[in-house]
Parts: structure tokens; C-alpha cells; sequence
């Protein structure tokens, strides 16, 4: 038995060996595609990825040059370099070179995440007629996209996505027939979207995204029957939503947000049955929301921020939206009184409803689910001290500007929040508990300004991770503990508008990754330390109105901000101010 299976084995083999024969001598690769690749190597200054330091010898399809793939004649079919966009530090610095478009068999070409390859695409790229993929995103290439990539018939992919590209989408992109992705987002594109795209049936992503694009929203989307994914948000378009968009049933993201369509949200929006995303924020859409948006059984981004949408909301059942987790209808003309139940009693991630007129009260979520809530702007009273004791998920709370009125040192939140923002309500007591161990190993934004809170500004132990701490507007006395300097990771602090005394601390200066400073209306005396030269970032400072003295650090940026920065102090001399008495003029400049 063991010998027949050997002997059947063998058969196999030796079948596949006539079938798939192997290769007599390996196979080297063709000398006027090595000429190409190493044209493209010549015009790249620098190579901090390290990838052309392989592209050595003479065999550019032996698997050693990295990023090359090649057919089975040795002719290069493959150029792909591409850095992971979480990699900040690695790019190349140079141009493409034209010598690419001697590459006659190519069929993927990404050179992608680069960061500092600049000028234009060469236009000899739009003699490469197998091309399948064309990536270049995430470069900082200029000028024109060349109306001759409309040429390239096999084309399935093209991105040419965060670049510097201007003027118009060329029409010939239209001709590119078997396109399944296009994305020129994140450019500088201006014009319309080209009518010839009507021709591009296959597409299922369409970005256009983070352009200067103007005209309508044309019909014809309504056409690509296959497409999931469609992103014209941050441009200039205008018109109505063409109701047609609305029966793509294969349709699951669409963002038009950041543009200026107008109309309302047609009734057809309930044939999405696969949409899982829509963002139509930031826009001047009227009217109500329709009540056929309950039918969109996979919905879990639901964003219509920042319109003019008015009264009544949909009556939505429990078991209409059933995916939602997140929804955002702050900035609208919406009168809501209280939250509606369809949204308290879902098990939601985020909610966003500023500036809905919501009243009374604090409205009690469900606390399992939610990482984000966004109530700010309306007219909520009362404390909210202990609705948060609960919420183990939740990282973000804003609900500023209402008339909420508590002692901050009774509030209770989760450690693992990150972001808290109460400015501009009622709210007393001092900062201690907020800025306590347990509470703000996690923080990063802290902003309680324009409230009632008094007492001092506690000791800042070491490893916080705060970013942005406003407490600004109080009636916060006392000093600024030279234990600031622990806020190694701070970029914005603002303590302006409070009864501060004492000296500025020299151990400010080493919180260097500073970039707003605002100091101004208190009391502080003395000299504005001059270890504040080494915060090279900062880019906005204010101590006017103080009573500090002597000469102002003279040094960037302190000399060159305007004399409003330090106007109303005591004595300040020096530049951009009068100089320093028992100087000279040469001294002072």
C-alpha cells in the first residue's frame, strides 16, 4: 500500500512537472526597465525609508530591489513603495521621473506616503497602457493632473489623494471605463465635477473630497449601481440633493458635509437599505428630517449638524434605526425641549444635540455605551455631579454654555476620561478634585473657564497628560505652582481673568511644547522669566494688564509680538515696548 501511494505521488508530480515545466535559467531582468527604475532612483535626493539602497546589481527582478515585481519574460509589471501613514518619520525628497513611463509592462505603480516627492506627474506616465493601478497619494506633487491619464483604458484604481494638485478635473478622466476607485481628494482641484463622469459605471468609491470643487451634485450618480462609497465633502457645491443618489441600494457611506446645498432631505433617503454612514453637516439644508430615515436598518452614523433643519423630529419606533450608535443634530433650528426616547434609550456611543433648545434638567442616558456627549449650548440647569459615576465608556463630556450650577469639587467621573469641558455655566468650588491623581492621569483637555470657581490652582504631579487647561474668567487667587513644569505634554494654557498673584515661575519655560499662553488680567509681579525663550512653539501670548516689570525676554517670538501683548503692566521695557532704562538704543535693539 505504501508503495502505490509513492508511485501515485511520483505520477502526480511528474504531470505537474509537464504542466507548470520549470524554468531552465532564472530569469534576468530586461536592461531598459532596469535603466527606467534606476531614472526614478536618480531624481530622488533623499531616501529616508531606505528602500532604493536594494536597488543594486544588475537583476532588478531577482526579489532583492524592493518594491519591483516583474512577469515571467523579466519585464517589470510592479512598482509599489509605500510608507504606513502612522509613520511620521520616513519619506522621500525629489521628483518623479519621466524614465517611469518607459516602463511598457507596468500594471501597478504606487509610490505612496512619500510626503516630499514634489512637482508634477510626468506626462510620459499616460503611455503606460496596461496600467491597472496608478497611487500617489500622500506626496506633495503640484500642478495639472495630465489630461492624458484619461489614455489609460485598463485603469481600475486611481488616487492620486493628499497632494497639491489645482485647476480642473480633466474631462478625459471620464474615458477611464473599467475605473472601480477614483479618489483625487484632499487637493486643491477647482471647477465642476466633470458631466463626462457619467461614463465611469463601474466605480465603488468616489472621493473627491477636501477639494475647491463648485457646480451641483450631478444626476448621474444615481447611475453607478455599484457603488459603496462616496465622499464630496469640504468643497463648494450647491444645488439640491439629487434624488436619484438616494437609490443606490448599494450604497453604505456618504458624506456631502462642509458644502452649500440647500433644499431638504428627499423621502427616497429610506431606499439607502445598506447605508451605515451619513454626514450631510455643515450645509443650509431646510426642512424636517424625513420620517422614512427609521427604515435604514444598518445606520450607525447618523450626522445632520449645522443645518437649517427645523420641527417636528421623526417619530422613530424602538425598533427603527436598530444599528444607530452615534448621532449629531447640534446647530439646527430644532426645539426639543428634552431628548427624545428613541435616542435616550438606545445604547448609543455618541451623542451630539447643542443647541436644540434642550431645557430643564440633565437627562439621564443609558450609562453602559456612551464614550461621547455633546449638550452644550442649550439651556440645562441644575448640577450633573453624580450622572457620570456610571459611565465606564465615557471619554469626551461638553456642555458648555448652559446654566448648570454644582460644585466642581462634588463632580464624579470616570477615570478614563479625556476630555471635559463645563465653560461658560455656573459652576463653583475648586479645581482639586478634577486635577487629582486618580481623575486626570487621562485628561487631556480641561475647560472650566467662565464660571464661579474660586480657591487656588493645585500642585501638578508628575506624568498628567493634559493638553488644553482653560480656567480662565474665575475668581481663582493665589499662585502658579512651579510644579507647572510637569505639564510636559501642554499646548495651550489660559489663566486669564482670575485674582493670580506672585511671580511667574521660571519652570514655565521648560513646558516646551507650549503654543497659547494667556496670563493677562491678574496680578502677578515681577519679571516675565526669560526661560520662557526655550518655548520655541508658541505662537500666542498675553500677559497685559498685569502688574509685572523689567525688560521682556528678548528673543523670538517675545520681541515681535505686538505691545498689546504687554500693555497695562507696571514697568515692561524692551522690544516690542519703549527700552529698558540705563540701556542704550544699540543695547535694546
Amino acid at each position: 500500500m505504501q508503495l502505490l501511494k509513492w508511485v501515485l505521488n511520483l505520477l502526480l508530480v511528474c504531470s505537474m512537472l509537464q504542466v507548470f515545466p520549470l524554468p531552465l535559467a532564472q530569469t534576468i531582468c530586461s536592461e531598459a526597465d532596469r535603466a527606467a527604475l534606476l531614472g526614478f532612483k536618480a531624481k530622488i535626493l533623499k531616501d529616508s525609508t531606505g528602500s532604493l539602497s536594494s536597488w543594486v546589481g544588475k537583476d532588478c527582478c531577482g526579489g532583492d530591489w524592493e518594491g519591483v515585481g516583474c512577469n515571467p519574460t523579466g519585464r517589470v509589471n510592479t512598482l509599489a513603495l509605500q510608507i504606513p501613514e502612522r509613520d511620521s518619520t520616513l519619506y522621500m525628497k525629489g521628483t518623479l521621473s519621466s524614465s517611469l513611463g518607459s516602463l511598457q509592462f507596468l500594471e501597478v505603480l504606487v509610490i505612496s506616503g512619500m510626503k516630499f516627492i514634489t512637482g508634477p506627474i510626468p506626462e510620459s506616465l499616460s503611455n503606460l497602457s496596461r496600467l491597472k493601478q496608478l497611487v500617489l497619494e500622500d506626496n506633495s506633487l503640484q500642478g495639472n493632473i495630465p489630461s492624458g491619464l484619461g489614455r489609460l483604458s485598463f485603469l481600475q484604481t486611481l488616487s492620486l489623494a493628499g497632494n497639491h494638485f489645482n485647476g480642473v478635473v480633466p474631462l478625459s478622466l471620464g474615458n477611464l471605463r473599467n475605473l472601480v476607485m477614483l479618489n483625487l481628494g484632499r487637493n486643491s482641484l477647482t471647477g465642476s465635477i466633470p458631466s463626462s463622469f457619467k461614463n465611469l459605471v463601474h466605480l465603488q468609491s468616489f472621493d473627491l473630497s477636501f477639494n475647491l470643487l463648485s457646480g451641483f451634485v450631478l444626476e448621474f450618480l444615481g447611475q453607478f449601481h455599484n457603488i459603496t462609497f462616496i465622499d464630496l465633502s469640504n468643497n463648494q457645491l450647491s444645488g439640491h440633493l439629487p434624488v436619484s443618489l438616494f437609490n443606490l441600494v448599494t450604497l453604505s457611506d456618504l458624506s456631502l458635509s462642509h458644502n452649500q446645498l440647500t433644499g431638504s432631505i428627499p423621502d427616497q433617503v429610506g431606499n439607502l437599505k445598506s447605508l451605515t454612514s451619513l454626514s450631510l453637516s455643515h450645509n443650509k439644508l431646510i426642512g424636517p428630517i424625513p420620517a422614512s430615515i427609521s427604515r435604514l436598518q444598518k445606520l450607525w452614523s447618523l450626522n445632520l449638524s449645522r443645518n437649517g433643519f427645523s420641527n417636528p423630529l421623526p417619530a422613530i419606533s424602538s425598533k427603527g434605526v436598530p444599528s444607530l450608535l452615534s448621532i449629531d443634530l447640534s446647530f439646527n433650528n430644532l426645539s426639543l425641549g428634552t431628548v427624545p426616547n428613541w435616542i435616550m434609550d438606545r445604547q448609543l456611543s455618541d451623542v451630539n444635540l447643542a443647541s436644540c433648545k434642550l431645557r430643564g434638567a440633565f437627562p439621564k442616558f443609558r450609562p453602559d455605551s456612551l464614550s461621547s456627549i455633546d449638550l452644550s449650548s442649550n439651556l440645562l440647569t441644575g448640577t450633573i455631579s453624580t450622572h457620570f459615576t456610571n459611565m465606564t465608556s465615557l471619554q469626551k463630556l461638553k456642555l458648555s454654555n448652559n446654566q448648570l450650577k454644582f460644585d466642581l469639587s462634588e463632580l464624579k467621573v470616570p477615570d478614563g476620561i479625556s476630555s471635559i469641558d463645563l465653560h461658560s455655566n455656573q459652576v463653583f468650588g475648586s479645581l482639586s478634585s478634577i486635577l487629582n491623581n486618580r481623575t486626570s492621569s487621562f485628561l487631556e483637555v480641561i475647560d472650566v473657564s467662565n464660571n464661579l470657581i474660586s480657591g487656588t490652582i493645585p500642585e501638578f504631579t508628575e506624568g498628567l497628560s493634559l493638553k488644553v487647561l482653560n480656567i480662565g474668567s474665575n475668581k481663582i487667587a493665589g499662585q502658579i505652582p512651579s510644579s507647572i513644569s510637569n505639564l510636559i505634554e501642554l499646548e495651550r494654557l489660559d489663566i486669564s481673568r482670575n485674582q493670580i498673584t506672585g511671580t511667574i515661575p521660571a519652570s514655565l519655560g521648560q513646558v516646551v511644547k507650549l503654543q497659547w499662553l494667556d496670563l493677562s488680567i491678574n496680578r502677578l509681579t515681577g519679571k516675565i522669566p526669560t526661560s520662557l525663550l526655550g518655548i520655541h512653539s508658541l505662537r500666542h501670548a498675553n500677559f497685559r494688564a498685569n502688574r509685572l516689570c523689567g525688560e521682556i525676554p528678548q528673543g523670538r517670538p517675545y520681541n515681535i509680538f505686538p505691545a498689546s501683548t504687554y500693555a497695562y503692566n507696571l514697568c515692561l521695557c524692551g522690544k516690542p515696548l519703549q527700552p529698558c532704562k540705563g540701556k542704550n538704543q544699540e543695547m535694546a535693539q
